[in-house]
């Protein structure tokens, strides 16, 4: 019984801690012009992307077709269909909507794994510094070194157009930047006062870089987050333009990759302006709330 208690009293204390901990980063976020309108883009289309089922008129696959049986084709907008039509008489309204939680998922998550492969890099490079040093900034010369486009067809084409192989493509490919910044940050770091008070006490270096030196990145951290989950989306959606998303889910990417293999761009513009529009907003809105932890990070924004 004592156990139980013991373990239902630090579940309460971490989750206390996760309602603080986000609490302060909304304070943080809603304290800039800025970042109060990304941080509502971002809540509307969470919203939107979670309650898809129940927002979305019908199914991403579902076909309307007219009393005589005929596919409603390339129908214009209209009360029925307010974003009209596709040619295979699917409602982009609705492909629009389900689309949300398809490439939000994506892009969070690879934007995630990104910053979280490049900060443990940064973090042990800058760290340990020397011989660890040298290997881990030329792994990251290399993928600098490699175009992104380009390596991640050949990837997807090798491993597959499962959603979740896009994911650890992106991932894969798009670390590099936060690695370089982070190891920057961890070289000014890792000789404060501080820093030399933990090891002079016993700490361990995974002890002083996870409980020492993190959270004085935390900032530039929330910042790399907000621009990987950015770059990860508009990389899926390039890669589900030119043909190679996951052909099972409906995806922003892929509404327009349909419209421009059906050659009907020209004519259909309501097939394909949703979904951009709807790309342009999502990217807006992260750079938005990039930028509120960018100020933090770098405070001689404030004089701008």
């Amino acid at each position: 019984m004592a156990g139980i208690n013991s373990k239902t009293k630090l579940l309460f204390k971490l989750l206390k801690t996760s309602l603080s901990f986000g609490i302060e980063q909304i304070a943080l976020i809603w304290s800039d012009r800025l970042g109060r309108i990304g941080l509502i883009i971002l809540t509307i289309m969470i919203f939107v992307g979670i309650f898809a089922p129940v927002i979305a008129p019908s199914g991403p696959h579902e076909i309307y077709r007219y009393p005589d049986g005929t596919l409603k084709r390339m129908e214009p907008p209209s009360w029925a269909h307010p974003f009209g039509t596709t040619i295979f008489g699917k409602d982009v309204l609705s492909q629009t909507i389900w689309g949300t939680r398809v490439t939000l998922k994506i892009g969070a998550i690879a934007g995630i794994i990104c910053v979280f492969i490049g900060t443990n890099i940064g973090l042990i490079s800058g760290y340990y510094g020397g011989l660890i040093d040298d290997i881990l900034m030329r792994i990251t010369d290399v993928a600098y070194a490699l175009p992104f486009l380009p390596t991640a067809i050949v990837l997807v084409a090798i491993l597959g157009t499962n959603q979740w192989v896009v994911i650890l493509v992106i991932a894969a490919l798009l670390w590099r930047t936060s690695a370089r910044t982070i190891r920057s940050n961890v070289l000014s770091l890792r000789n404060r006062p501080f820093v030399e008070a933990a090891r002079n006490a016993g700490a361990s270096d995974l002890r002083i870089m996870y409980k020492e030196i993190i959270p004085n990145l935390l900032p530039l951290i929330f910042l790399f987050t907000a621009f990987s989950v950015c770059w990860a989306t508009i990389a899926e959606v390039s890669l589900s333009f030119l043909g190679f998303g996951d052909p099972s889910v409906v995806s922003w990417g892929r509404i327009i990759f349909l419209a421009f293999a059906g050659q009907v761009m020209r004519i259909a513009w309501w097939w394909f302006v949703p979904p951009g529009f709807a790309i342009t907003l999502f990217v807006t809105s992260c750079f938005y709330i990039g930028h509120a932890y960018e100020k933090v990070a770098n405070p001689r924004l404030e004089t701008y």
